[in-house]
């Protein structure tokens, strides 16, 4: 990070400038590129080269004069564009934009001039601000835009935005293949659909859905939304061996969580008998054959070619009925496709026999088919129109495209889009099943992966998740991020949403001697300080309360500003400031109790610091979590050579078991979340009784330096 302030600083940012910049991941990376880019590009530039004068003043705007005339032009076809927002929102609408759209019509412009004309034509429009335009328009939140970059994740999958084709003219996308039939298809296709846009989200049944996940929920549910169309949730339920009903059923709540209601739900074994025939069409056209080589000589990009890759047509239909029929050991037959992938691969798999009873038909199937095989036509029997699939699916893609067109059925457009990976974790289903059998993670929804369960165990809110695939951005190149970013979308959301309470995780107690023995006072506490039309909740003061030991120190030191003997201090919504009388220790010499006095604070003078405090409070448990791996690449050998599970960071969790927590939590339901105020965000734990409520700590209340 010094290195890179440094490289930053050299180019003639200000150090603070570059600080700014650096707390922006995607900023500095792209910054930092175009500086080294620079820095290493040859130099072609020479004193002597040549310069066309009249180009070089025309981008500069030299004489370029802009007239009055043309300036009111341009703030009046802005104004009309906006005429209807305008009106509604009056002077709370964002004058900025018509400044903005007029100064970009207008480039060489000078901007007061264009300033004096909006406010003028804003003035002639509206009239004067009245009362109501005076007042302070709410804040809008993170959560309410769902924005990045001021695009929000429906903008920037609405229309024309990603550049995709149009329904049914899938023949002008790059890489698809007409043949003499596509015409005559996408017209049959068209009278299906309507012209509507159809995608789907495709996992499989066999694990729990992370946080990559939450990308492609929002682009295919998202795509579909943001256009009027419709997306299909199907499981691709082929691999009967790893299938459980309690993933199907995770999958489907992941996306519900997230606030996606699928159109339908499928499972590309409804297509068993339709996948079936269309192989044997594919034998009978001559571009399939029936192999005997074993698993191992398949694995790789160099097997060697099979032996029986010129079988006749007949004996292939023959020998496939007999896979169907059980005839065969497993691995002792597939049905391979006659082509070549796009990464060099000679005849992928298309059927393979298991005697594994499925989830949903049983037995009545012994041979399943691949991948490869069902995938695009799953996607034609459903008429879907965008394909949407990560990068690595991009060497599929003339697969794709062949097989569709080899059994003459619609053949849909395949987009590629960019993984979405965060460092300090690990996604991949064997390696989570690794740290839960070895005991490092309770479960798929340990509140330190990053698994959807895990995230909303955690705590994140759902619009949170979808923010930060906004703010990510739908991205081609696969994205890279940290885990900062999508903790500061949690905060956003829960700042506006999570009601205070108060919490003392490391308890000192204190006794107010100059009240009565008896004393209780009702004080109101705003579930949002910071708009108290919200509501509020009541905790009692009594006699003796708890703080944090942290905000009383025995010795003054410089910069410190809570309880000290010296130094009052103020506790929060009570209306009291409270001055040490008597510190008093154990036999060990530390500090257990306090005695102290208070004063109400229209009478005190005003304290450096306001505490928390809790008096009769519920003792609840507390867990605290940090990144669960010590290395930001966990799974690269150069960074940890021993393996991820020699990475582990020991202080990951930890639990407090006797936190004190204000009595307006009592109440709350699995999931409910709070600011403890001065402490984090937490989140109520399924773990929680009756007897004892558990809360995990979501987030803390700002970011961690040390994790920029």
């Amino acid at each position: 990070m010094e290195d890179t302030l440094k490289l930053f600083t050299s180019v003639g940012l200000s150090e603070q400038k570059a600080k700014e910049t650096l707390r922006n991941d995607a900023l500095s990376s792209s910054f930092k590129e175009a500086i080294t880019q620079i820095m290493s590009a040859p130099r072609s530039f020479h004193p002597q080269d040549p310069i066309n004068q009249k180009e070089f003043d025309e981008a500069c705007g030299v004489g370029v004069v802009i007239t009055p005339e043309q300036i009111e032009d341009a703030v009046e076809a802005v104004m009309k564009k906006h005429k209807e927002q305008l009106l509604k929102e009056r002077y709370h609408f964002n004058m900025g934009l018509l400044m903005a759209e007029a100064r970009s019509a207008l480039k060489w412009a000078d901007g007061k001039v264009i300033k004096n004309e909006v406010d003028l034509q804003v003035l002639h429009l509206l009239g004067p601000k009245t009362e109501a335009d005076l007042e302070k328009k709410a804040k809008v939140s993170q959560r309410d835009v769902n924005s990045v970059e001021g695009k929000s994740l429906m903008e920037q999958l609405k229309g024309e935005a990603l550049k995709f084709h149009k329904p049914g003219e899938n023949f002008t996308s790059e890489g698809y293949v007409v043949t003499q039939n596509t015409m005559k298809l996408l017209a049959k296709h068209l009278e299906i659909t309507g012209g509507q846009i159809r995608t789907r989200f495709p996992p499989e049944p066999n694990g729990i859905l992370h946080i990559g996940h939450a990308k492609a929920i929002n682009f295919n549910f998202g795509y579909a939304k943001a256009n009027n169309g419709i997306c299909f949730l199907r499981y691709d339920d082929t691999n009967p061996e790893k299938e459980e009903e309690k993933y199907f059923t995770a999958i489907k709540d992941m996306v519900e969580w997230l606030g996606y209601k699928p159109y339908a739900i499928t499972h590309a074994s409804d297509n068993f008998q339709q996948l079936y025939d269309l192989a044997v069409e594919l034998i009978r056209r001559g571009h399939a054959y029936i192999c005997h080589q074993k698993g191992e000589e398949l694995k790789g990009h160099n097997a060697p070619p099979s032996p029986w890759r010129d079988r006749a047509t007949e004996e292939s239909l023959v020998l496939f009925e007999r896979m169907k029929k059980g005839l065969f050991a497993e691995g002792e037959a597939t049905l391979r496709m006659k082509m070549v992938m796009e990464d060099g691969k000679m005849d992928p798999v298309a059927y393979r026999i298991k005697y594994t009873p499925h989830h949903r038909t049983g037995d009545e199937w012994c041979i399943y088919p691949t991948y490869d095989f069902t995938h695009c036509l799953c996607d034609s029997i459903e008429n879907i129109t965008h394909s949407l699939c990560t990068k690595e699916f991009q060497a599929r893609r003339s697969s794709y495209y062949w097989l569709c067109n080899a059994v003459d059925v619609y053949c849909p457009v395949q987009w590629e889009y960019g993984r979405l990976n965060l460092t300090y974790t690990v996604v991949s289903k064997r390696k989570i099943i690794k740290l839960v059998e070895t005991g490092v993670v309770r479960d798929w929804d340990d509140p330190r992966l990053f698994t959807l369960t895990a995230l909303r165990r955690r705590g994140f809110p759902p619009e949170a998740i979808n923010n930060f695939c906004a703010r990510v951005g739908v991205t081609v190149s696969q994205t890279t991020t940290e885990p900062h970013l999508l903790e500061s979308c949690v905060r956003d959301v829960l700042n506006d949403t999570a009601p205070r309470a108060m919490a003392v995780l490391e308890p000192l107690k204190v006794t107010i001697t100059n009240l009565p023995d008896n004393f209780k006072s009702d004080i109101r506490v705003p579930n949002f300080p910071a708009s108290e039309s919200k509501g509020s909740h009541t905790v009692q003061l009594t006699r003796s309360i708890f703080i944090e030991q942290s905000d009383f120190r025995e010795v003054m030191e410089k910069g410190y500003k809570r309880l000290t003997a010296e130094q009052p201090v103020g506790l929060r919504h009570a209306g009291y400031v409270i001055s040490v009388q008597k510190v008093i220790k154990d036999s060990q010499g530390k500090v257990v109790e306090l005695e102290v006095t208070c004063t109400t604070s229209d009478t005190a003078e005003r304290p450096k610091a306001f505490i928390h405090w809790v008096s009769e409070p519920l003792v609840c448990e507390v867990r605290l979590y940090e990144r669960l791996f010590l290395h930001k690449n966990p799974e690269d050998p150069s960074e940890v050579p021993k393996g991820f599970l020699s990475d582990i960071n020991p202080n990951s969790l930890q639990v407090i078991s006797s936190a004190l927590v204000d009595t307006s939590v009592r109440g709350a339901k699995v999931f409910d979340k709070f600011q403890f105020e001065r402490v984090g965000y937490f989140s109520l734990d399924p773990d929680s009784t009756a007897d004892k409520l558990v809360f995990n700590r979501t987030v803390t209340l700002k970011e961690d330096p040390g994790k920029i």
